[in-house]
């Protein structure tokens, strides 16, 4: 594809995309405008589908929505509420790390900065740029699978890891598009360009995709 192209995939997509379920990240971010919610239910989210994270997010938000009050819950208290997400015991341990730095080291304000929110137990990358772009409105490019990728089936960048595609986009992609990037490619990834046998048929940016590594397609 051209690089110009990427201009005409995400407004195309940014059409399409309401006709496909929205990443329940995204959801929490634009109900509640809440960095605290985007950073637990992303924490929540990793190797979850994402009707398990949005039960157990609204379960263990109905609890406790703020780190005052989830560090009032014991570990087996959080994790009753978001059983059956990935590694929830792990997760439930990293929830009461976080909350409590928050409250000793930062004020119980979830920091806005991608370096700050590494120093949390269990956040990565791609949930620090999730916080950074949809809990505060800041550019950042959240990398998953998705966007990894699609980005290399595009042909738009040629990376082997998602930090390598961080890396990348951030020096291809306008600006314009950080923040709505991720969102855009993960309910695409999940409903049309599939990991194996991708959809092609149906896809609606066929015409700008290279199709790199793609073998056999719907």
């Amino acid at each position: 594809m051209k690089p110009s192209d990427i201009h005409k995939i995400v407004k195309i997509l940014a059409r399409e995309t309401p006709k496909w379920d929205v990443p329940i990240v995204t959801l929490v971010a634009e109900s509640s405008k809440d960095p605290f919610k985007v950073l637990i239910s992303t924490v929540l989210s990793l190797r979850t589908k994402d009707e398990t994270t949005a039960q157990a997010s609204r379960k263990l938000f109905k609890l406790a929505d703020n780190p005052s009050d989830m560090l009032k819950l014991s570990e087996k208290e959080i994790i009753e509420a978001i059983y059956p997400v990935g590694f929830y015991k792990t997760k439930a341990k990293n929830i009461h790390e976080i909350c409590n730095d928050l409250i000793t080291k930062y004020d119980s304000i979830v920091p806005d900065d991608i370096d700050e929110l590494l120093k949390f137990k269990g956040v990565g990358r791609k949930t620090a740029n999730l916080v950074v772009t949809l809990g505060y409105d800041k550019p950042g490019i959240c990398v998953d699978t998705h966007v990894h990728r699609i980005s290399n089936r595009f042909g738009y960048i040629r990376t082997k890891s998602p930090d390598d595609t961080e890396k990348a986009l951030r020096k291809r992609l306008p600006r314009e598009h950080w923040i709505d990037y991720n969102s855009l490619l993960v309910s695409f990834g999940q409903h049309i360009c599939r990991p194996i046998s991708p959809k092609c048929s149906e896809c609606p940016v066929i015409k700008y995709c290279d199709r790199v590594g793609v073998t056999t397609s719907r």
